[in-house]
């Protein structure tokens, strides 16, 4: 008969083997997996010149809807869309003829007006009453105002451009019968090229300052296009508390620019605090007499991945914009832990943090 306790214990002592063998070619895994990854964060300097993009909208100086103050038949809309019209040229005309007649017919009574009124003033204090006098001078008068109407509304049937404009777009079709306040044509006022940005308002007070600069670029163009302040709006919008800022594109830098055209404006502003270190708010630890220290970490020889952390005092200042600036304790080109610094330990092995899923 076999001997089971003999089989048994050699089959065991083969599991331990096993066992053993997978622990030793698992360790180095193992071990490396026991290392705490952290985020790491090289203290830089703040740069002279600090940058920030805001997204604007092209404008033009103003915009206005023409419209003719008679009524009447548009005949000639010599406006084009798209076109350019200097000032004082055409822009759309009604038909005269009716204008025109209404102007010889005030005319016409005027000087029959004119001829009666001379008539009884030589006749005045004779045959005929002061009163009729004094009632023929009024019908003279009011006979010279019907002319100057006559004449008002005979220039109004011809609609001229108040400034060098671009033609928008023509808001009624040529030959429409009009009213008269009713817009026929939108006009754009070129001789200014504004960008609308909305600032927000952390930035606004800064805007002003003689150390910021404007750029903007476009959609499909290479250079860039510096601006100068036009104006702002000195009240916060209701929904997200920012401020309308206007800006003016240099003079000769707005060829082909059209209203609505979205641009990307470019705010530069010298740093008042260039060299300043900032620190991440979590990578501060506090130590129990309230003192802030910080993690700095130190690679272990060639390996630059993994390494050990040392808590060290710093001074700290908490700016106006809430931001942290180093004051001293630790120089420039060092490696802090960035987040979660309270969570590591002084003297702790870390290895450096390379991205979810590493």
């Amino acid at each position: 008969m076999p001997d089971l306790s003999s089989s048994s214990r050699r089959t065991g002592i083969l599991h331990c083997i096993f066992l053993v063998s997978m622990l030793l070619l698992a360790g180095p895994g193992l071990a490396q997996d026991s290392i705490r990854p952290v985020k790491l964060v090289e203290l830089v300097p703040q740069r002279a010149v600090e940058q920030r993009s805001l997204p604007g909208r092209v404008r033009a100086r103003q915009t206005v809807d023409l419209a003719f103050q008679v009524a009447g038949q548009i005949v000639d809309f010599p406006a084009m869309e798209g076109g350019v019209i200097a000032e004082g040229e055409t822009v759309a005309a009604l038909d005269r003829d009716k204008f025109e007649r209404a102007l010889m017919q005030a005319q016409a009574t005027f000087a029959q007006d004119e001829q009666d009124q001379a008539r009884l003033s030589r006749l005045s204090g004779n045959a005929v009453p002061r009163a009729e006098v004094e009632a023929a001078n009024t019908q003279l008068e009011l006979s010279r105002l019907a002319v100057e109407e006559a004449e008002a509304n005979l220039a109004d049937a011809t609609l001229t451009s108040p400034f060098d404009a671009l033609v928008s777009s023509r808001l009624v079709a040529p030959f429409t019968t009009v009213q008269a306040g009713e817009p026929v044509v939108r006009l754009h006022d070129m001789s200014e090229t504004l960008i609308d940005i909305h600032v927000p308002e952390v930035l606004a007070g800064d805007t002003g300052d003689g150390n910021v600069s404007f750029t903007a670029t476009f959609p499909g163009r290479d250079q860039t296009f510096p601006l100068s302040i036009w104006e702002y709006e000195a009240e916060s919008a209701d929904t997200d508390q920012t401020f309308r800022l206007t800006l003016r594109l240099e003079e000769g830098a707005n060829a082909g620019i059209l209203p609505g055209t979205s641009s990307m404006v470019i705010i530069r502003r010298e740093s008042e605090t260039a060299g300043t270190i900032l620190l991440p708010h979590e990578s501060l630890v506090y130590g129990a007499d309230g003192e802030p220290h910080v993690l700095v970490f130190s690679a272990s020889g060639e390996d630059v991945e993994s390494g050990t952390v040392a808590l060290r005092p710093v001074g700290i200042r908490q700016r106006d914009d809430g931001r942290i600036a180093l004051v001293d304790g630790v120089e420039a080109g060092v490696e802090i832990v960035a987040a979660g610094a309270a969570l590591v330990e002084d003297g702790q092995t870390v290895r450096r943090f390379a991205g979810l899923g590493e």
